[in-house]
């Protein structure tokens, strides 16, 4: 071990020099050391989230596929043309024809509200508007129609008032779900 026994000012120099010589290197290799590893652990973590992102997309994918599968088919069953076909109402009056007609859209949309998750909101709202359009088309046939007359008189109303549609709002929520899948997928 040396020992520096010296009272002048440019021994004590020296001394400060040496000392600055081992201090300054390890003090730069700190912080490099650092820089390095905190550029590491921010690469694995990006590196982890992209996995993670990757892995939960690939499990998705059948669920969202089958969402717009199930909106797609909502939105035929509630389409005029087909629903009225699926809810006989041949010996049924016009008032209850109509009642049953709202119940079974509103039970098929409500059965598949929570189908919305996996789908645009630009997609979950058309699907909402073409509902609401159906609904309407059904109640203003049904002001037209005298609640005791015959449930056919009111099923001929809504057909020849959908028919005039130049695109009925049911196909123009399925062309969009299908443009949507086709660009997402």
């Amino acid at each position: 071990m040396f020992v520096y026994l010296c009272d002048s000012e440019n021994c004590r120099m020296e001394i400060v020099l040496e000392i600055l010589k081992f201090i300054v290197p390890a003090i730069l290799v700190l912080i490099v050391t650092y820089f390095m590893l905190n550029s590491f652990m921010d690469n694995e973590e990006k590196r982890r989230v992209y996995h993670l992102r990757r892995e939960t997309r690939k499990n998705a994918l059948p669920i969202r596929l089958q969402a717009y599968e199930r909106l797609t088919l909502l939105l035929e069953r509630i389409s005029p043309n087909s629903l009225l076909l699926r809810v006989p109402g041949t010996q049924l009056k016009a008032g209850i024809y109509h009642s049953m007609l709202l119940q079974t859209i509103r039970a098929e949309y409500e059965h598949n509200l929570a189908q919305q998750v996996y789908i645009t909101p630009e997609s979950w709202q058309l699907v909402k508007s073409a509902k609401d359009s159906v609904i309407g088309l059904i109640n203003r046939c049904a002001k037209k129609v005298d609640p005791d007359a015959p449930a056919t008189e009111l099923t001929n109303l809504i057909l020849n008032t959908y028919m005039k549609y130049e695109v009925p709002p049911t196909e123009r929520a399925i062309e969009y779900l299908k443009h949507e899948l086709k660009t997402d997928f």
